[in-house]
C-alpha cells in the first residue's frame, strides 16, 4: 500500500537532460553537486528528523543552506528522474519503516529573518523555526503570531499546511510567499493565490517549494504585553496537550460540529494500543510513541481509530499528520 502525501508536494520531476551521476553505478555514501558544499548523502535514516522518532531511511538526503544550493538540488533530481521529499522540522508527517525513494530535501537550514519597522512586514526563510518566530516578533512588540508559539513547525511547513491555533492560521497574516518551481523559477504567490482553507493550500500535492514568507503584522504594541499574551497560549496548549513522548502533534483534522478528539474520546479509544504506539490520554487527538513504537505500528493505530470512529460516528476522520511511504495494508 503506497500513501502520498501533501508536505512531499508529490514531486517527482522529469528531465531529458543526461543524468549528472549514473545512478546505476555502486553508490557512494555521499558526494556533492557540482560548484556546491553542499553533500548528497546515501541511506540516511530519517527517525531523527521527524518528531515521532521513526522511519526508514531516505535513499538520498540532502540539506541545503542556501538557495543556490536548493536549485542545484532540484536540477539534480530533474536530470536524473527522481521523486523529491520535502522536509521541514519534521513535526507533521509519518515515514514509512521501509523509508522514502529518492531525494529527501531537508529545508531546516535555510534561516534568517527580517523585521520591516515601517511596512510591519517580517520575511524569514523557509526553515525559521514558527516558535522562534513567534517569540522573536513578542519581543519586539508585533502583535498578529502569539498564536504560533506552540506550533513546533517551519515557516515553509506553515505557509503550505496553513497551520493555526487558537481560531487563528497562518492565512491571517501571510503577505506572500514566494516558491522555487522544478524548472528553478521563483514565484511569489499571495494568501489568495494559495486558496488557502483549513489546514490547505494549493501548495499541497504540487511540485513547488516554499523558499521564504512575508507576514503582514502589528507593530507598535508593549512587548510586556504581547509577551504576557503569547505566553499565555503556551501554556494554555501544554496544558491541554501532551508534550512528554514523541508526537506530531494532532494527528486527524476536526470536523464539524465536533472536535476529532471529542469524538476519539466518546468512542472509548484513549489509552488503546498497538505495539509502541499509544491514544494519548491527555489529548485524544495525539497518538504518542511510547517507546520502541514502528511507523507501521502508528499506521496501524490511526487505521484502528479511523474505523472505530465511522463504526460509531457514520464519519471518517481525516489525518492531519502527511504519511510518506509504503505501508502494510491494514
Amino acid at each position: 500500500m503506497t500513501v502520498s502525501n501533501h508536505l512531499s508536494q508529490g514531486l517527482k520531476v522529469a528531465s531529458s537532460q543526461a543524468p549528472l551521476f549514473n545512478l546505476n553505478q555502486p553508490k557512494e555514501r555521499q558526494f556533492y553537486l557540482p560548484g556546491t558544499e553542499c553533500p548528497v548523502k546515501y541511506q540516511v535514516s530519517l527517525a531523527s528528523l521527524t518528531s515521532f522518532r521513526v522511519g526508514g531511511p531516505a535513499e538520498w538526503y540532502v540539506a541545503p543552506r542556501q538557495l543556490s544550493e536548493l536549485q542545484a538540488c532540484f536540477e539534480w533530481a530533474m536530470s536524473s528522474d527522481l521523486p523529491i521529499t520535502l522536509l521541514g522540522a519534521g513535526s507533521n508527517l509519518l515515514v514509512s519503516d521501509r523509508g522514502l525513494p529518492g531525494l529527501v530535501i531537508c529545508t531546516r537550514h535555510l534561516r534568517y529573518t527580517h523585521f520591516d519597522p515601517e511596512t510591519g512586514q517580517v520575511t524569514a526563510a523557509a526553515g525559521e523555526p514558527l516558535v522562534r518566530l513567534a517569540w522573536q516578533a513578542a519581543e519586539r512588540g508585533w502583535q498578529g503570531m502569539e498564536w504560533a508559539v506552540g506550533i513546533p513547525g517551519t515557516v515553509g511547513g506553515a505557509a503550505v499546511m496553513n497551520a493555526g491555533a487558537h481560531n487563528s492560521c497562518t492565512a491571517d497574516i501571510l503577505a506572500r510567499a514566494r516558491v522555487l518551481c522544478p524548472d528553478g523559477s521563483i514565484q511569489i504567490l499571495t494568501s489568495q493565490d494559495l486558496r488557502y482553507s483549513y489546514r490547505s493550500s494549493i501548495l499541497q500535492g504540487e511540485n513547488r517549494l516554499v523558499t521564504q514568507v512575508t507576514f503582514q503584522l502589528q507593530p507598535g504594541a508593549d512587548p510586556a504585553r504581547v509577551m504576557a499574551a503569547t505566553t499565555e497560549h503556551l501554556r494554555r496548549r501544554h496544558s491541554t496537550q501532551p508534550y512528554n513522548k514523541p508526537s506530531c502533534g494532532s494527528v486527524f483534522r476536526n470536523p464539524t460540529p465536533h472536535a476529532a478528539a471529542w469524538l476519539i474520546e466518546q468512542t472509548g479509544l484513549k489509552g488503546h494500543r498497538i505495539g509502541g504506539a499509544t491514544v494519548a490520554e491527555r489529548h485524544a487527538n495525539f497518538i504518542l510513541n511510547c517507546g520502541g513504537a514502528t511507523a507501521n505500528d502508528i499506521f496501524q493505530l490511526i487505521r484502528y481509530v479511523q474505523s472505530k470512529v465511522e463504526q460509531h460516528w457514520s464519519l471518517c476522520l481525516e489525518p492531519e499528520v502527511k504519511i510518506l511511504g509504503e505501508f502494510q495494508p491494514v
